[in-house]
């Protein structure tokens, strides 16, 4: 990689590249909104296009269209983590850039998503303001 990087997310494309996004470089100060392709053919990282956000603690789907989501985040002010965020974006890999996307109905970090079979992809669990959470919603 290009960024040094961790609890960044990584994400098997259908073309067999790799990507990874967002993270955190060092600390509270090293939220990244950035994002890097691998192509194992070359062993070459190229990087992607910037998202709008830092994105940390966060999950990246690929969808049946060949988009690529990214949902949920902490939010640091640079001094400490400051709390999470309903936010999401859309990476188009044709166009080669990330679009704000619909926010969540809740805000959270540390969940899992999976696509179900009408496209649709269901945020599951993980934490936030009010604690653990046993809830989901279907982000479409």
């Amino acid at each position: 990689m290009t960024t040094r990087r961790y609890l960044h997310t990584v994400t098997l494309w259908t073309n067999g590249k790799v990507s990874v996004a967002g993270g955190n470089e060092y600390n509270c100060w090293g939220l990244l909104n950035s994002a890097e392709i691998y192509d194992p053919s070359t062993g070459v990282w190229t990087r992607m296009s910037n998202m709008s956000l830092a994105y940390y603690q966060h999950t990246v789907t690929l969808l049946t269209n060949g988009q690529v989501l990214v949902v949920g985040r902490y939010i640091s002010d640079g001094y400490s983590f400051s709390g999470h965020s309903t936010s999401s974006e859309l990476y188009n890999p044709l166009a080669g850039i990330w679009t704000k996307g619909d926010n969540m109905t809740v805000s959270r970090i540390a969940h899992t998503t999976s696509v179900l079979s009408n496209g649709k992809v269901l945020v599951i669990g993980g934490t936030g303001y009010n604690g653990t959470f046993s809830s989901a919603e279907l982000y479409s």
